[in-house]
């Protein structure tokens, strides 16, 4: 048996496997966020504790046998954030997220230093974790004094699951430490933010055993006492070794809170103008490049509290797909990352009509995130990565009509997998699979059953162009208006 941990945002899933890969359990328990200001975005990791001590509670209640023979744990968390320690490994401050753009100038500051592009491959985007520091730094002297390790996320669950300070490279990337090239952290980038190497933790690719459970949590829950705790993966890498997304070519659409494309790489070809992501995958010798928009089903889930309704009741009033609305939506409710990097941008409804309805709102909101997941394809494209085809995952795409928008937007087809988890959590417990066995990823990794494939709609394609590149026409508007405010 085999467990994955997937840190998320809003709550932490635990599933258990068996020898071939196969969910047998899942749980899930939840926490808050706090923002105390607007742009900040912060987090206790004690409830990543208790939520982790209720889920292994909830798994051994009702799997006592299973649990004694699981053989490794892989762990996959959000990424991006600091989790800063003392000497004794107590927290200093609630954890500062990915979402959280209060660093934007401190990342702009860091993004100007000679060094940062070149050895990270990526734009210092306000979410990653080095402008975090010189926040803390600026701003909590006190507190940075005290500091003597960061962590990030799932590592702060790996340093109370086995006492060890250990991280693994494809979410050490998102830092703006790591040599993504080397794979290794870069003591020059350190300094920047007056940290040395001592202040980060151990570095193991993601299928590599980074410790065992200590006995006393072993004892508790009744596991072995060689239960192997791997790498793990910064959540996107975690998820596209659930998706078997691991060679060049490869790749996934995932619409969730935020909307990413993936594309596996085989090797390093970083373009950070682009602002599209290059990190190290959390397999050995990979690499991945992604494509970032901040609000995808979060736009619509916004539209839907503000109209009180469901996203579901929204897009189940939608006909078929029969061309660009007249309402156009622009969806930079939280800023844009690819391909604008432009934490203070905001969003608008434009040609607004008071004959419009929810429905047209609705399908303006539905266009507007595709026109971005269009951008961040076309930014994907600069890097010279091409995708003939994606996996559809995420919960946006249990709207048929949104993933036939997509597809007819992206102009290209969208496979949806036979119904089943393919996430984090699963690629979580396919790397613990990997370091415990031996395996080989390709034998563990396999891509998921396709049960249906969504080609984009044959009438529209042209009508959907033509009104993407007026979507592109919008952002230096915005921006003006947004700068003159």
């Amino acid at each position: 048996m085999f467990l994955g941990f997937d840190l998320g945002t809003s709550g932490l899933r635990m599933v258990l496997a068996d020898a071939s890969g196969q969910i047998i359990e899942s749980v899930e328990h939840h926490y808050s966020v706090q923002t105390l200001h607007p742009g900040w975005s912060e987090q206790d990791p004690a409830d990543w504790i208790r939520a982790c001590e209720s889920g292994l509670d909830e798994l051994h209640a009702r799997n006592p046998q299973a649990l004694r023979q699981v053989q490794g744990i892989g762990l996959s968390g959000h990424m991006h954030g600091a989790t800063l320690l003392d000497a004794q490994d107590a927290v200093l401050r609630p954890c500062i997220l990915w979402n959280d753009t209060r660093s934007h100038a401190e990342a702009a500051l860091l993004d100007q230093t000679p060094g940062f592009r070149e050895q990270t491959g990526n734009i210092v985007f306000p979410g990653f974790t080095a402008p975090k520091l010189l926040w803390v730094q600026q701003h909590e002297p006190d507190c940075f004094a005290r500091l003597k390790r960061v962590l990030l996320p799932k590592d702060y669950l790996r340093l109370w699951l086995t006492g060890e300070a250990v991280s693994d490279c494809s979410d050490s990337a998102g830092t703006s430490w790591l040599n993504v090239q080397t794979r290794d952290w870069s003591e020059e980038l350190l300094a920047y933010c007056s940290l040395e190497r001592a202040h980060m933790p151990r570095l193991v690719e993601g299928s590599e055993v980074s410790g065992t459970v200590r006995p006393a949590l072993a004892q508790r829950w009744g596991l072995s006492d060689s239960v192997a705790v791997v790498g793990g993966g910064g959540d996107n890498a975690a998820a596209a070794c659930g998706a078997g997304s691991l060679q060049e070519g490869d790749g996934f659409l995932s619409l969730g809170t935020s909307g990413v494309l993936l594309a596996a790489k085989d090797g390093y070809a970083p373009r950070p103008e682009s602002a599209v992501h290059t990190f190290c995958h959390a397999l050995p010798g990979q690499w991945y490049q992604m494509s970032v928009m901040l609000a995808a089903t979060d736009s619509l889930n916004w539209l839907a509290r503000q109209l009180g309704s469901s996203p579901q009741q929204l897009t189940r009033s939608l006909p078929s797909l029969s061309g660009p609305g007249s309402v156009a939506f622009v969806p930079y409710l939280s800023g844009e990352r690819t391909p604008h990097n432009d934490s203070r941008i905001r969003g608008a409804f434009l040609n607004l009509d008071i004959a419009n309805e929810p429905q047209q709102l609705t399908q303006a909101v539905l266009e507007g995130v595709g026109f971005a997941m269009r951008d961040g394809l076309e930014a994907l494209r600069s890097t010279g990565t091409e995708l003939n085809r994606l996996l559809g995952l995420g919960g946006g795409t249990r709207s048929s009509y949104w993933v036939e928008l997509l597809a007819t937007i992206l102009q290209l087809p969208i496979d949806l997998p036979e119904q089943g988890d393919y996430g984090a959590a699963l690629g979580a417990v396919r790397l613990a699979m990997v370091g415990v066995t031996g395996a080989t990823p390709e034998a563990v990794m396999p891509a998921p059953p396709v049960a249906q494939t969504v080609v984009p709609h044959p009438d529209w394609g042209a009508a959907y162009s033509d009104a993407y590149q007026r979507f592109r026409s919008l952002y230096p508007l915005l921006k003006q208006v947004n700068d003159n405010a």
